[in-house]
């Protein structure tokens, strides 16, 4: 905690009158397409952003202006005109597994929101990979919490590093989208502090988030905005959150929410769409006239707030600082190359003529808008890149977000290219409506290249994991009219691949942002070397998840609905492990055009668990692996969990050691009884690998009992 600005924030607090405290704890959304007109608290010649609160000059306390999200500074109809850097999907980002470039996409994000003049950005989506349907996935990081609590972490110091305030969110389980106002997300309390609510507690400790976004969602029972348990109880109490808590927009049904650890209601319009009424105006200052929200509270939600202006220095700004969108595309591209995943390859690529071709090579590009550009999810997150979208095409749906359900084509055209880095190949494009025609091109093609693409977004959930409008279809009869097929998906999720055994190669490019289709294309021609790994597992069906039918799905906007989480802890590999099920890939897989090896491991537990090992390209090829340490065995019995990783490049024949500290966490169980972490005593069995399941060698080391944290 930073003690000067709290005192600070203690000292004008006490100067404010009680209309200009109440002021402080809402946002009002700015016109955009949803709400069509400005509403009169916003003043003249303030940007149109998703949540506009007024300063206090006399005090020197900035309005704050908030903007999604953690994939750029979004733009969804708020500023005519506006455009900014649209980075690849966070799922992307989180392939990645590189805190430097989780950090410099931050960066990016702070640096470009606070040239328009934004102070808040919505930014640091850190929900768990639960449901390989969840429409939001792409905005997520992975299925670890581990993995997510250090990448995000990393965002977040990028962020706020440029004096702009990072906004953490989804607290917590907003894991599904399917009527996620109404869903109440059921979990064991224990298993909640060790998987979702992990993720939270590891990023807010290492990068001081100034504030946390409460889910829509409720957890057993009570929503999020007004769960006392999580809020005052975990975030408040036992970690010590200093910043302020507001709520997702239209999240706030109950003024009583302010007495169970809301502090700001976002977004106040959306709240009279949902639920009739605003929250935190007219029914809160009432409550505060009758005596039932004492002034210490207010002067408290008020407190957090300006602590978090000061601490960041928002307040502090001076000019407008230059912003080089080249050099931000440039991060969007390299974030693009690291996040897509190889996920097969059976020698096809990269692409490159037989030396002995009398013919020009001949590639067939199938598909997914290839022409045009790559597809971006859809929702709060949506960004308009500079010069605009390829094309938009509206789809539609029930609800808020209906309107905001489109396919978007950032222009970065694979076919474009691909023909730069295969100038004596020749490249035809075939739009993949016909499988018939689809094949017609493939036939008399040495080599086809089909993309699999599918819109995902805020508001819905994947009915299953197929690719939509016959497009596997498409792939089937690709695959069959050319034996050298390679299929390049673009979503936000695992996709079924009834098409697998067919084809010879595939990537996992997820949404790639703007400069995606030339990223893809230097992975297919070779002039980048793969290093994805999954951040999530790929199931080889709905039916080796923990549940293979989505409670509620298909039922009406506004159904109540309640998914149970009876996974506890064990989310996605640890799902996996647990029932001995082979997903169709695992959690941490990736290939590469050239080999790496391990070797020396050695565990020494001496202040703390710490691997240390060699790594050592084998292989022809400059490159990049990610090797992952597992806990595999614990005196309880067979527990999987991922202890570490590093991002390691490497030029051929190079070696380099590596050391990971392991967080105690890892090796521990949360005891909801006692409220602390448990340490059993006795032997760890350890693991390091290049994947889940795929290992290189184990070590074993002995740990004393311990009870520690709360």
């Amino acid at each position: 905690m930073n003690s000067e600005a709290m005192e600070r924030a203690r000292e004008v607090e006490a100067q404010l009158t009680d209309e200009e405290r109440f002021s402080l704890l809402i946002s009002v959304m700015g016109a955009n397409a949803v709400l069509k007109d400005k509403d009169p608290r916003i003043p003249d010649g303030v940007p149109m952003s998703a949540g506009y609160t007024p300063g206090i000059a006399r005090l020197g306390i900035p309005a704050l202006l908030m903007s999604d999200a953690s994939l750029g500074v979004t733009n969804p109809g708020y500023r005519e005109g506006d455009t900014a850097t649209a980075l690849p999907a966070s799922i992307a980002l989180g392939a990645s597994f590189n805190p430097e470039l989780a950090r410099r996409s931050g960066q990016l994000v702070g640096r470009e929101a606070r040239s328009k003049g934004l102070n808040v950005q919505l930014a640091g989506g850190l929900n768990l990979h639960r449901d390989p349907r969840n429409g939001r996935n792409f905005e997520y990081l992975s299925e670890d919490p581990w993995l997510t609590g250090v990448l995000g972490a990393e965002s977040v110091k990028g962020i706020q590093g440029e004096q702009v305030i990072s906004t953490v969110k989804h607290f917590s389980l907003n894991c599904n989208e399917t009527n996620r106002h109404w869903l109440d997300a059921i979990i064991d309390p224990g298993a909640h502090r060790e998987s979702d609510l992990l993720a939270f507690e590891i990023a807010i400790e290492r990068a001081q988030p100034g504030s946390v976004m409460t889910g829509y969602n409720k957890i057993n029972g009570t929503y999020a905005g007004g769960n006392e348990p999580l809020l005052q109880g975990i975030l408040k109490g036992a970690w010590g959150f200093p910043g302020w808590v507001m709520s997702d927009w239209g999240a706030t049904p109950s003024w009583e929410f302010a007495l169970r650890g809301q502090d700001q209601e976002s977004g106040v319009q959306i709240d009279v769409m949902m639920w009739g009424h605003e929250t935190f105006t007219a029914p809160l200052r009432a409550a505060y006239a009758a005596g039932e929200l004492p002034k210490e509270r207010l002067s408290e939600m008020v407190q957090r707030i300006l602590y978090a202006i000061f601490d960041v220095g928002i307040d502090r700004w001076e000019g407008t600082p230059d912003v080089d969108l080249a050099a931000h595309a440039d991060i969007a591209l390299e974030t693009a190359r690291q996040g897509i995943v190889l996920l097969k390859n059976d020698g096809l690529l990269p692409l490159e003529a037989p030396s002995t071709a009398a013919a020009p090579f001949k590639v067939a590009v199938i598909g997914g808008h290839a022409q045009l550009g790559v597809p971006s999810g859809c929702g709060s997150s949506a960004v308009t890149p500079p010069g605009g979208y390829a094309e938009v095409h509206s789809i539609g749906g029930p609800g808020i977000m209906g309107s905001m359900r489109n396919l978007y084509v950032l222009p970065s055209s694979p076919l474009a290219e691909l023909q730069k880095l295969l100038p004596d190949a020749e490249i035809e494009y075939d739009p993949g409506m016909s499988p018939a025609e689809a094949a017609l091109l493939a036939r008399r093609s040495d080599v086809a290249v089909v993309f699999g693409i599918r819109v995902e977004g805020e508001g819905y959930d994947n009915a299953d994991l197929s690719l939509p409008w016959g497009q596997d279809a498409v792939i089937e009869a690709v695959a069959g009219a050319n034996p050298n097929t390679v299929v390049v998906l673009e979503t936000g999720n695992p996709v079924a691949m009834p098409w697998l055994p067919k084809v010879r190669a595939v990537l996992a490019a997820w949404y790639p942002g703007q400069r995606g289709g030339q990223a893809i294309a230097e992975i297919l021609a070779g002039v980048t070397n793969p290093s994805g790994k999954l951040p999530l597992t790929f199931p080889a069906g709905l039916d080796q998840t923990p549940r293979p039918e989505l409670p509620g799905l298909g039922t009406p906007w506004g159904t109540p609905t309640a998914v149970n989480y009876n996974e506890g802890s064990d989310v996605g590999y640890r799902w996996f492990a647990k029932t001995g099920q082979q997903p169709l890939f695992p959690f941490g897989h990736g290939l590469n055009y050239t080999r790496f090896g391990y070797a020396d491991l050695a565990v020494q537990s001496r202040g703390g668990v710490r691997a240390e090992f060699t790594v050592t390209n084998a292989g022809p090829r400059r490159g990049a692996d990610v090797p992952q340490l597992y806990l595999l065995e614990d005196p309880a019995g067979s527990r999987m969990r991922l202890l570490g990783f590093e991002r390691v490049d490497l030029e051929p024949g190079e070696s380099r050691t590596v050391s990971l500290d392991v967080d105690p966490r890892l090796l521990a169980s949360y005891d909801s009884s006692r409220g602390q972490w448990h340490t059993h005593g006795g032997s760890y069995r350890l693991a390091l690998g290049y994947s889940v399941g795929n290992y290189a060698m184990e070590a074993d080391v002995s740990l004393a009992e311990s009870w520690f944290g709360r």
